[in-house]
């Protein structure tokens, strides 16, 4: 795990954001062990092969997770945002992470990378 993405959610201002971007970071970890993290566009992005696995992103209200690679997935719909070949979720504070189904979609998005 790289120390620049702890330190990024270590500075988080809110206490809600640093707890939902280190449930993230725990998903990713999950489906993918070996993915390389490195902070680019000053947010954590998370890689597999050298390829775009995941990101994750914060902004005044909301923390956001974006899955690469989704064209794919079988996402519910409503619950994701953006293009097929990216998908996004927003959380906001009181919103929990829904790690286990989370880490399978990564799992498998991040499969043919």
């Amino acid at each position: 795990m790289n120390p620049e993405v702890a330190d990024f959610i270590k500075a988080l201002k809110e206490p809600w954001q640093r707890e939902l971007s280190a449930s993230l970071r725990e998903v990713v970890h999950q489906a993918i062990p070996d993915a390389h993290e490195r902070i680019q566009y000053k947010k954590p992005h998370f890689l597999k092969n050298g390829k775009y696995a995941a990101v994750i992103s914060t902004s005044k209200d909301a923390v956001s997770f974006t899955i690469f690679n989704a064209a794919a997935l079988e996402l519910p719909e409503g619950m994701f945002e953006g293009p097929a070949e990216r998908k996004t979720l927003k959380l906001r504070k009181g919103d929990s992470v829904p790690s286990e189904q989370l880490a399978a979609w990564v799992g498998q998005a991040a499969g043919t990378l």
